[in-house]
């Protein structure tokens, strides 16, 4: 696995590529910003493994730090642009039933303390842009949203790194610990979006 991979995840290279890559997937979610987190990880399994000089395989506080930093600021970038709005941006959020609704929900969720909403939508699929979005383009205050931004991004920098790493250290540092840990991060995907779908407590009780 180290060898398949190690002109990616040697030298200081993967933390640039993972800390674009998560910035960058606020604005494009198909970005494989998970895979590429997983795999770095997964190599820094092998290192420990194969007693590799530390040089050469990722540091797992340093891909965490990364991952968790460059999420916070993609999130703070969306945020403010939305912030700004626009016209133009107004008129795509009120096109967009998903964006719509996130919007309504968020204000709601951080106005009574639920803040765990954004936690949740970085987990899934486009959450993390729909949510980001929604906080700006409803003017929620800054210190309302960025707490849980931040914790948000360092449960899903953590919850990756140790998908990738432990995954290695168990099953081995293979491409098969790689595809597991995967399955892992797209079944806690799928189910923070469930969670997202759900209607609010408000809205399912009674008027």
């Amino acid at each position: 696995m180290l060898e398949s991979v190690g002109l990616l995840t040697g030298g200081p290279w993967i933390y640039v590529a993972v800390a674009t890559s998560v910035l960058l997937d606020v604005f494009l979610p198909v970005l494989p910003s998970g895979v590429l987190v997983i795999m770095a990880a997964t190599a820094a399994a092998a290192g420990s493994a194969t007693g590799e000089v530390p040089q050469a395989v990722p540091d797992i506080l340093f891909l965490i730090l990364s991952a968790a930093t460059a999420s916070v600021l993609g999130d703070l970038v969306a945020y403010r642009l939305a912030w700004r709005g626009g016209e133009r941006l107004d008129r795509a959020i009120a096109r967009s039933r998903r964006l719509t609704s996130a919007q309504e929900r968020l204000g709601a969720a951080l106005a009574r303390g639920g803040g765990p909403l954004v936690v949740v939508a970085r987990f899934a699929p486009a959450g993390r842009s729909v949510v980001s979005l929604g906080a700006g383009a409803a003017h929620r205050r800054v210190r309302e949203f960025l707490p849980w931004s931040i914790l948000a991004g360092l449960s899903w920098a953590v919850y990756s790194v140790a998908l990738g790493y432990f995954g290695g250290q168990w099953l081995g540092t293979t491409w098969l610990a790689t595809g597991v840990s995967l399955v892992a991060l797209f079944g806690a995907g799928a189910g923070a979006a469930y969670l997202m779908r759900r209607p609010a407590p408000a809205e399912s009780g009674a008027p």
